[in-house]
Protein backbone atom coordinates (compact mmCIF):
# COMPACT_ATOMS: atom_id res chain seq x y z
CA UNK A 1 0.00 0.00 0.00
CA UNK A 2 1.32 3.68 -0.71
CA UNK A 3 0.64 5.93 2.12
CA UNK A 4 -0.37 9.77 1.38
CA UNK A 5 2.50 10.87 2.41
CA UNK A 6 4.38 8.76 -0.30
CA UNK A 7 2.13 9.68 -3.18
CA UNK A 8 3.15 13.11 -1.88
CA UNK A 9 6.76 13.07 -2.14
CA UNK A 10 6.50 11.16 -5.61
CA UNK A 11 4.41 13.93 -6.96
CA UNK A 12 6.48 16.61 -5.63
CA UNK A 13 9.39 15.04 -7.05
CA UNK A 14 8.14 16.23 -11.12
CA UNK A 15 9.51 19.84 -9.65
CA UNK A 16 13.32 20.34 -10.11
CA UNK A 17 13.39 22.38 -6.63
CA UNK A 18 11.90 19.04 -4.84
CA UNK A 19 14.21 16.73 -6.27
CA UNK A 20 17.11 18.78 -4.90
CA UNK A 21 15.66 18.68 -1.62
CA UNK A 22 14.94 15.47 -1.22
CA UNK A 23 17.69 14.31 -3.61
CA UNK A 24 15.73 12.08 -5.62
CA UNK A 25 14.55 10.92 -8.75
CA UNK A 26 11.58 8.43 -10.04
CA UNK A 27 12.12 6.11 -13.28
CA UNK A 28 8.91 4.03 -14.23
CA UNK A 29 8.42 1.03 -16.09
CA UNK A 30 10.39 -2.32 -16.23
CA UNK A 31 12.86 -1.65 -18.61
CA UNK A 32 14.53 1.75 -17.42
CA UNK A 33 14.34 0.96 -13.22
CA UNK A 34 15.66 -2.69 -14.73
CA UNK A 35 18.60 -0.59 -16.05
CA UNK A 36 18.90 1.32 -13.05
CA UNK A 37 18.90 -1.08 -10.62
CA UNK A 38 21.79 -3.33 -12.23
CA UNK A 39 23.87 0.14 -12.46
CA UNK A 40 25.41 2.20 -9.40
CA UNK A 41 22.31 4.39 -8.95
CA UNK A 42 20.61 3.34 -5.25
CA UNK A 43 17.75 2.61 -4.79
CA UNK A 44 15.38 4.04 -2.25
CA UNK A 45 12.39 2.37 -2.98
CA UNK A 46 10.51 0.52 -5.81
CA UNK A 47 6.58 0.63 -5.68
CA UNK A 48 5.49 -2.31 -7.96
CA UNK A 49 1.95 -4.46 -9.84
CA UNK A 50 3.92 -7.71 -9.78
CA UNK A 51 6.38 -9.61 -7.97
CA UNK A 52 9.21 -9.56 -10.49
CA UNK A 53 12.07 -8.03 -8.64
CA UNK A 54 12.64 -10.93 -6.48
CA UNK A 55 16.56 -9.54 -6.35
CA UNK A 56 15.38 -6.47 -4.59
CA UNK A 57 14.84 -6.79 -0.27
CA UNK A 58 11.31 -6.91 0.61
CA UNK A 59 12.00 -4.01 2.77
CA UNK A 60 13.14 -1.95 -0.51
CA UNK A 61 9.94 -2.72 -2.67
CA UNK A 62 6.33 -2.49 -1.93
CA UNK A 63 3.57 -4.60 -4.05
CA UNK A 64 1.13 -1.70 -5.05
CA UNK A 65 -2.34 -2.30 -6.96
CA UNK A 66 -2.63 -0.72 -10.34
CA UNK A 67 -5.02 1.99 -9.24
CA UNK A 68 -2.27 2.89 -6.42
CA UNK A 69 0.06 3.14 -9.17
CA UNK A 70 -1.90 5.43 -11.17
CA UNK A 71 -1.91 7.56 -8.37
CA UNK A 72 1.59 8.00 -8.31
CA UNK A 73 2.74 7.63 -11.84
CA UNK A 74 3.72 10.79 -14.36
CA UNK A 75 2.28 8.65 -17.39
CA UNK A 76 -0.82 8.59 -18.55
CA UNK A 77 -0.73 4.95 -18.90
CA UNK A 78 1.19 3.72 -15.78
CA UNK A 79 3.74 0.43 -16.73
CA UNK A 80 4.24 -2.01 -14.04
CA UNK A 81 6.49 -0.36 -11.39
CA UNK A 82 7.69 3.24 -9.94
CA UNK A 83 11.45 3.18 -8.19
CA UNK A 84 12.75 6.18 -6.11
CA UNK A 85 16.56 6.56 -6.53
CA UNK A 86 19.07 8.89 -4.55
CA UNK A 87 20.96 11.77 -6.81
CA UNK A 88 24.37 10.72 -6.34
CA UNK A 89 27.10 13.35 -6.45
CA UNK A 90 28.14 14.91 -9.38
CA UNK A 91 31.32 13.78 -10.69
CA UNK A 92 34.42 15.61 -12.35
CA UNK A 93 34.39 16.71 -16.08
CA UNK A 94 37.77 14.38 -17.89
CA UNK A 95 38.51 16.21 -20.42
CA UNK A 96 40.06 13.30 -22.77
CA UNK A 97 38.29 11.39 -25.76
CA UNK A 98 35.40 13.24 -27.41
CA UNK A 99 33.16 14.73 -25.03
CA UNK A 100 29.53 16.31 -25.67
CA UNK A 101 28.13 20.06 -24.26
CA UNK A 102 25.12 21.07 -24.78
CA UNK A 103 24.07 24.62 -24.72
CA UNK A 104 20.79 25.27 -23.60
CA UNK A 105 18.65 22.12 -24.64
CA UNK A 106 15.41 22.59 -23.05
CA UNK A 107 12.85 19.66 -24.27
CA UNK A 108 13.33 16.65 -22.10
CA UNK A 109 12.61 14.02 -25.26
CA UNK A 110 15.82 15.48 -26.49
CA UNK A 111 17.86 15.62 -23.85
CA UNK A 112 17.08 12.15 -23.06
CA UNK A 113 17.58 10.61 -27.10
CA UNK A 114 20.97 12.37 -26.40
CA UNK A 115 21.91 10.28 -23.68
CA UNK A 116 21.20 7.22 -25.63
CA UNK A 117 23.09 8.55 -28.41
CA UNK A 118 26.44 8.75 -25.75
CA UNK A 119 25.81 5.43 -24.93
CA UNK A 120 25.43 4.69 -28.45
CA UNK A 121 28.47 6.32 -29.94
CA UNK A 122 30.77 5.49 -26.65
CA UNK A 123 30.75 9.31 -25.68
CA UNK A 124 31.12 8.73 -21.70
CA UNK A 125 31.23 12.43 -20.67
CA UNK A 126 28.10 14.56 -21.57
CA UNK A 127 28.48 18.58 -20.09
CA UNK A 128 25.41 20.62 -19.91
CA UNK A 129 24.84 24.44 -19.59
CA UNK A 130 22.52 25.38 -15.97
CA UNK A 131 20.05 26.51 -18.71
CA UNK A 132 19.73 22.98 -20.20
CA UNK A 133 17.36 20.73 -18.62
CA UNK A 134 17.14 19.00 -15.61
CA UNK A 135 18.36 15.10 -16.26
CA UNK A 136 15.81 13.74 -13.73
CA UNK A 137 13.21 15.42 -14.71
CA UNK A 138 10.78 12.65 -15.17
CA UNK A 139 10.36 12.70 -19.07
CA UNK A 140 14.18 12.69 -19.20
CA UNK A 141 14.69 9.93 -17.33
CA UNK A 142 11.81 8.14 -19.41
CA UNK A 143 13.38 9.18 -22.55
CA UNK A 144 17.02 7.58 -22.12
CA UNK A 145 15.63 3.90 -22.10
CA UNK A 146 18.50 3.65 -19.00
CA UNK A 147 21.47 4.91 -20.94
CA UNK A 148 21.22 7.40 -17.69
CA UNK A 149 23.06 4.89 -15.81
CA UNK A 150 26.14 4.96 -18.44
CA UNK A 151 27.22 8.57 -19.19
CA UNK A 152 28.22 10.84 -16.98
CA UNK A 153 26.47 14.41 -17.23
CA UNK A 154 27.59 17.21 -15.89
CA UNK A 155 25.87 20.88 -14.90
CA UNK A 156 28.20 23.91 -15.47
CA UNK A 157 29.59 27.22 -16.57
CA UNK A 158 29.42 26.28 -20.15
CA UNK A 159 31.36 29.15 -21.50
CA UNK A 160 34.34 29.11 -18.89
CA UNK A 161 34.40 25.76 -19.65
CA UNK A 162 34.70 25.75 -23.30
CA UNK A 163 36.86 29.01 -22.52
CA UNK A 164 39.57 27.26 -20.14
CA UNK A 165 39.40 23.72 -21.91
CA UNK A 166 42.54 22.33 -24.05
CA UNK A 167 40.65 20.37 -26.17
CA UNK A 168 39.76 21.19 -30.10
CA UNK A 169 36.50 22.96 -29.99
CA UNK A 170 33.78 21.96 -32.84
CA UNK A 171 30.47 24.05 -33.26
CA UNK A 172 27.13 23.19 -35.24
CA UNK A 173 26.32 26.11 -37.78
CA UNK A 174 24.64 26.67 -40.49
CA UNK A 175 27.22 28.21 -42.58
CA UNK A 176 30.43 25.64 -41.04
CA UNK A 177 32.16 23.67 -43.17
CA UNK A 178 30.80 20.57 -44.56
CA UNK A 179 31.16 17.82 -42.05
CA UNK A 180 31.44 14.80 -44.52
CA UNK A 181 34.77 16.27 -46.00
CA UNK A 182 36.51 17.33 -42.95
CA UNK A 183 39.62 14.86 -41.13
CA UNK A 184 37.71 14.77 -37.70
CA UNK A 185 40.12 13.94 -34.75
CA UNK A 186 39.40 11.48 -31.59
CA UNK A 187 39.65 13.96 -29.36
CA UNK A 188 37.53 17.36 -28.57
CA UNK A 189 34.33 18.88 -27.78
CA UNK A 190 31.24 19.10 -29.69
CA UNK A 191 28.92 21.77 -28.87
CA UNK A 192 25.62 21.00 -29.51
CA UNK A 193 22.86 24.04 -29.29
CA UNK A 194 19.78 25.45 -28.40
CA UNK A 195 16.41 23.72 -30.13
CA UNK A 196 15.47 27.39 -31.39
CA UNK A 197 18.21 29.70 -31.40
CA UNK A 198 21.26 27.05 -32.10
CA UNK A 199 24.48 27.86 -29.93
CA UNK A 200 24.99 31.09 -27.91
CA UNK A 201 26.95 34.13 -28.98
CA UNK A 202 29.10 34.20 -26.10
CA UNK A 203 30.06 30.60 -26.71
CA UNK A 204 29.90 30.84 -30.20
CA UNK A 205 33.19 33.30 -29.97
CA UNK A 206 35.72 30.26 -28.33
CA UNK A 207 34.73 28.15 -31.03
CA UNK A 208 37.28 27.20 -33.34
CA UNK A 209 35.84 24.38 -35.58
CA UNK A 210 32.58 25.42 -37.15
CA UNK A 211 30.92 22.36 -38.98
CA UNK A 212 27.58 21.55 -40.66
CA UNK A 213 25.65 19.30 -41.80
CA UNK A 214 24.68 20.13 -45.58
CA UNK A 215 21.18 20.23 -47.23
CA UNK A 216 20.80 17.61 -50.36
CA UNK A 217 16.84 19.00 -51.02
CA UNK A 218 16.56 19.71 -54.74
CA UNK A 219 14.43 22.99 -52.88
CA UNK A 220 17.34 23.61 -50.04
CA UNK A 221 14.29 25.04 -48.14
CA UNK A 222 14.33 23.06 -45.09
CA UNK A 223 15.08 25.82 -42.08
CA UNK A 224 16.75 23.04 -39.82
CA UNK A 225 17.00 19.42 -38.09
CA UNK A 226 15.64 18.84 -35.00
CA UNK A 227 19.04 18.70 -32.32
CA UNK A 228 18.85 15.01 -31.04
CA UNK A 229 19.07 14.13 -35.02
CA UNK A 230 22.01 16.56 -35.87
CA UNK A 231 23.48 14.81 -33.10
CA UNK A 232 23.21 11.36 -34.30
CA UNK A 233 24.67 12.55 -37.53
CA UNK A 234 27.61 14.26 -36.24
CA UNK A 235 28.56 11.70 -33.39
CA UNK A 236 28.40 8.88 -36.40
CA UNK A 237 30.73 10.82 -38.80
CA UNK A 238 33.37 11.62 -35.66
CA UNK A 239 32.93 7.70 -34.64
CA UNK A 240 33.55 6.76 -38.80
Amino acid sequence: MVSKNQIKLISSLQQKKQRQVHKLFFAEGIKVVQELLFSNFELEHLFTTESIFTEIPSSKQTLISEAELKKISALTTPNTCLALFKIPESKKVQEKGLLLALDDIRDPGNLGTILRLCDWFGIQQLVCSKETVDLYNPKVVMATMGSIARVNVTYLDLNEFIKNTKLPVFGTFMDGKNIYKEKLPNEGIIVMGNEANGISKEIENSIQNRLTIPRFGDLQQTESLNVATATAIILSEFKR
